[in-house]
């Protein structure tokens, strides 16, 4: 047992080791120039990556921006957090338009879209990016393996080199709970 928990751990520790610092600074400066410009956050993932989405909604809505501070906080919406809207879409339009019909009545160009998907190829995720693309969207993507397809509609992409779910899903757990903690702890990214 002691041996398994320091392979899975030393895996978890070479892909964070092996994370793109440069795309973590161009998430940084997305988030920055959106809270600047009052615009959107979007957050969409299926299974264990909306869990992430809904848990990010959580903390980042809440803590990125002091709430004691009375300064202005993101203004960020999940796509995975309403069951009844999400098997709605699901069942009456189709699974791919999931995401993308709640952007049809909400998203405004400028705006910011997340996506998570340790396969990259979730064809809700997918039409997603390509409605927020038509939006003139900026696009941050959190994906495992070699991104997949939506690694291609980018602007800034943290990619988990590994193939397994589990270990792909905590990384970005990870990358999500850094992205707060750095603009929580560097105000002036925000202009504050």
């Amino acid at each position: 047992m002691e041996e398994y928990l320091k392979e899975y751990t030393a895996a978890l520790t070479a892909c964070m080791n092996s994370l793109d610092g440069g795309e973590f600074k161009k998430i940084i400066a997305i988030l920055g120039e959106a809270y600047k410009n009052d615009k959107q956050v979007f957050i969409a993932g299926n299974g264990g990556s909306a869990g992430s989405a809904n848990h990010f909604v959580c903390d980042f809505g809440k803590n990125a921006v002091d709430f004691k501070s009375g300064k202005r906080r993101f203004r960020i919406i999940s796509l995975s957090d309403n069951i009844e809207k999400f098997s709605a879409i699901a069942n009456d339009i189709s699974f791919e338009e999931t995401f993308s019909f709640q952007l049809a009545n909400l998203m405004n160009p400028g705006d910011v879209l997340i996506v998570i998907s340790a396969s990259g190829s979730s064809p809700n995720v997918i039409r997603a990016c390509e409605f927020a693309k038509s939006r003139e969207a900026k696009i941050i993507v959190l994906a495992g393996f070699k991104g997949g397809r939506i690694k291609d509609f980018a602007s800034a992409a943290m990619i988990a080199d590994l193939t397994s779910y589990e270990q792909i899903e905590d990384i970005h757990l990870m990358v999500l709970h850094m992205i707060i903690f750095y603009i929580k702890n560097h105000p002036e990214v925000l202009g504050l």
